[in-house]
């Protein structure tokens, strides 16, 4: 309650500042999200976006965004965060056994990091709703208008988590006074079948809603010899109810509810390589008699016992107010959200328990619901100084229970050698099955107060600065009790991937033993004993200025040029995971960074071409990372401040419309994103200098043509093609260069195709498609760590050619 009040107060004195401001006008303010149009319905020039908390034409957004439409997203594989990174340039897609460890990159940065206390790097944001965790983002997308790229650190405005940028999605809003929708399925081969409606519906003179429903089901890319089907496929379904009103230009209300399940067998690690020396030789290992013979990205065929899923259940509800104040708007977005996850994953990757080869099994729940609210004021755009000021609060608290299962077994005396031998045969002495359970989580409360002002000096000149106070509260708990774990010297050792208890009693008498001169090796195997059942917590805080400061120059109305400096903040982290131990528990530094960036964005034929160029550098500070560390003398590899990273480079983004109804879109990216400097303890393995980050390939590009061929008969024709490619790109960022070496995607390319048939006024609409029409296979991740030294690959679905065809009824 405490917390609550604090941030109303704080919102409210920004509010007051903001309404004594003069006014220059005496009409009421249009809302700012109100201003925003359909971008399928705009011409190149004239696409508008949110990503200055304004509604603005993008050509006038000092700002490299990309933009795609819902049609472009509806048109992907999966209308999904990780589609559209096949589509812009700039972003990149970690695809992982479970949302939870998914992470979005962008102009080579993100943080990959398995811990419950560390905040992504890449905010995403719905209807001006900001998602605490960027996982609840990765469902499907569905009935959206646009997604808005925007790269380079954006806290000014979208807050800490957005360091290096922010994913800003809208979706269609309800229309006053018009009845219609949409009514959508697809088939696509593999048994994959989707299903989506949508309709707008008049509530009286001032309002309306519009209700979306969606159902997807997919069998798969992966045999599970063991199980005897396909996995890697899921089942999603869910709604969303908003409503609308607007009685007047000076109020606009607007309402959502959304609800999605997910059910996804997705996404168990395939064995894509044979057994591996650390020098990255060919050996030889016993695990191989059971498993498919590897094939590299090639490889679609597991042998596991446990099915490795995802279990998803989500909901929201926000309300939006626009009210006109004067010449202003002023604006209140509150929204809370609930989460829940749960990892189940086969970590030994085969059939059953062997001598040698223990059985690894986990199930993880966790459940994450925030608490946001937003409150701003906005000046009109036409006067010599235009403001946005506001007030935010978050706060939000997850939870996750873990707990990791093994069957161990030794063989008997005399059992033959060199031959696979089964737990629980007659050549194996009895199993034993250490388990451990840990239950651990964090609260994370922000406050932030923030402005931004564009001084128009001239008609074509423009300084434009802002600055943003924010304060973390970030506190954790940890508590782990494990089970079945063998003793030597009268203390539990470790199973395979299960660390002994670990408690307050614990980390206690860790640091009592230190104190006195104990060894911090013996101190943390001495203090397990200590065990007294409570949770361990810590807590910090911080505090942060940082901000903005640009300059626009219009050369004409069709060419605009600027130049910005940007100072980005990330807060405070732990490494709270199901491992941890007393010598992981310090605390995390915030991360910053300072970003340059040179832009020029040029509209072209009247209107019918946009090509925008941006040139940026970024130099991130105490980079949060899992690095090699030191902490009481021990060397470890785990989430910390790992050092000083820089990203640099240069892109393009093109929309050209040739003729009404024919379009070519796309983009190129050159990104040279890398080490400077990485922090280790003398002794230990580290990044060396120049080391490409992970997930940042130094070319990327894509384009797309679409053509409506109207025949003038009862059918017209639409035509569509698209390519995106991308360099080598490091998947496993890892001090070793044998591991480095192995864990490099090497390039590839993909093509896709459409044809499609309706009636001239777009009632009804049949397409047919070809994904990944060269069958260009590749690896979305890779992964050291399996069976004898192999690694681990994901595949995704669009690794493999496949048909498919939308029927589509608009009325």
């Amino acid at each position: 309650m405490k917390a609550t009040l604090r941030a109303a107060a704080l919102a409210g004195t920004v509010s007051l500042i903001a309404l004594a401001q003069p006014a220059l006008a005496q009409d009421a303010a249009v809302p700012a999200e109100a201003e925003a149009t359909s971008l399928d319905e705009a011409p190149p020039g004239e696409i508008v976006v949110t990503a200055q908390k304004r509604s603005e034409r993008l050509q006038d957004v000092p700002v490299a965004v990309s933009v795609l439409s819902g049609e472009q997203l509806g048109s992907a594989s999966r209308p999904s965060v990780e589609s559209a990174a096949q589509q812009v340039p700039a972003l990149n897609f970690l695809k992982s056994g479970t949302t939870l460890n998914q992470t979005i990159f962008l102009r080579g940065v993100g943080t990959a990091s398995f811990s419950i206390a560390g905040e992504p790097s890449v905010s995403t944001v719905v209807d001006g709703v900001v998602y605490a965790r960027s996982g609840e983002a990765f469902s499907d997308l569905v009935d959206i208008d646009r997604l808005e790229v925007l790269r380079g650190p954006q806290g000014t405005l979208f807050g800490k988590n957005a360091s290096a940028g922010v994913l800003n999605i809208t979706t269609k809003m309800p229309k006053v006074g018009e009845f219609g929708g949409t009514l959508e399925a697809s088939y696509f081969d593999r048994k994959e079948y989707r299903g989506k409606a949508a309709v707008n519906v008049p509530l009286g003179e001032n309002a309306a809603g519009r209700f979306t429903a969606f159902y997807g089901n997919y069998a798969g890319n992966i045999r599970n010899l063991t199980a005897g089907k396909r996995v890697n496929g899921y089942e999603h379904y869910g709604a969303r109810a908003q409503f609308l009103y607007e009685p007047s230009d000076a109020l606009r209300l607007y309402a959502t509810a959304d609800y999605h399940k997910n059910d996804d067998d997705c996404c168990a690690d395939i064995i894509a390589t044979g057994p591996l020396t650390g020098a990255g030789a060919p050996t030889t290992n016993l695990a191989f008699n059971v498993l498919p013979t590897p094939r590299g990205a090639k490889t679609r065929r597991i042998t596991q016992d446990l099915i490795t899923a995802t279990k998803e259940r989500g909901w929201g509800v926000s309300l939006q107010a626009d009210v006109g104040v004067g010449t202003h708007t002023l604006t209140s977005i509150t929204a809370y959200r609930d989460w829940d996850n749960t990892e189940i994953r086969d970590g030994d990757w085969l059939d059953r328990a062997y001598v040698g080869f223990n059985q690894l099994h986990d199930n993880g729940p966790q459940r994450t619901h925030t608490l946001t609210q937003e409150l701003r004021l906005t000046s009109p755009a036409n006067q010599v100084i235009s403001y946005v000021l506001g007030g935010y609060y978050s706060n939000a608290y997850s939870r996750r229970v873990f707990t990791r299962n093994d069957v161990v077994c030794t063989a008997v005396t005399g059992a033959p050698t060199n031959v696979l031998i089964p737990c629980g045969s007659p050549n194996a002495n009895p199993s034993t099955t250490p388990s451990g359970t840990a239950d651990f989580g964090s609260r994370f409360k922000n406050y932030a107060a923030f402005g931004q002002a564009t001084l128009n000096a001239t008609d074509t000149f423009r300084l434009i600065g802002g600055l943003r106070y924010s304060k973390d509260d970030l506190s954790v708990f940890h508590k782990r009790v494990a089970t079945g774990l063998a003793v030597s010297g009268g203390l539990p050792q470790a199973a395979p991937g299960i660390q002994p208890n670990f408690d307050q009693g614990v980390y206690d008498r860790y640091l009592a033993l230190v104190a006195t001169g104990v060894s911090p090796t013996t101190a943390a195997a001495q203090a397990v004993t200590a065990s007294n059942g409570v949770a361990f917590r810590t807590k910090t805080t911080a505090d942060n200025l940082s901000g903005k400061i640009s300059a626009q120059f219009d050369f004409t109305r069709d060419h605009m040029g600027y130049l910005s400096y940007t100072r980005g903040y990330k807060g405070p982290a732990y490494n709270i995971f199901f491992n941890l131990t007393a010598t992981g528990t310090n605390r995390i530094s915030p991360e910053t960074s300072d970003a340059f960036e040179i832009g020029l964005k040029n509209t072209l034929l009247d209107g019918r071409m946009t090509l925008n160029l941006a040139l940026f550098r970024a130099d991130y500070h105490n980079f949060q990372a899992n690095n090699p560390d030191l902490v009481a003398g021990v060397v470890v590899t785990r989430f910390t401040n790992a050092g000083e990273v820089s990203t640099r480079g240069i892109e393009a983004d093109m929309n050209w419309r040739p003729f009404d109804d024919f379009t070519l879109n796309g983009g190129v990216a050159y990104t040279k994103a890398r080490v400077d400097r990485f922090n280790a303890p003398a002794g230990a393995a580290t990044i060396p200098p120049r080391t490409p980050l992970g997930y940042a390939p130094k070319w990327k590009g894509s384009l797309a043509a679409d053509y409506r061929w109207r025949t003038g008969g009862a059918i017209d024709v639409w035509l569509g093609a698209s390519t995106n490619f991308q360099s080598s790109q490091l998947s496993l960022f890892a001090a070793n260069a044998v591991q480095r070496q192995l864990g490099t995607i090497p390039k590839y390319a993909l093509v896709n195709a459409q044809i499609g048939f309706g009636d001239p006024d777009d009632t009804w609409r049949i397409t047919a498609q070809v994904r990944n029409l060269t069958d260009k296979e590749y690896a979305a991740a890779i992964i050291n760590g399996g069976p004898g030294g192999s690694y681990r690959y994901q595949i995704p679905r669009d690794a493999d050619r496949y048909i498919g065809v939308t029927g589509r009824l608009n009325f």
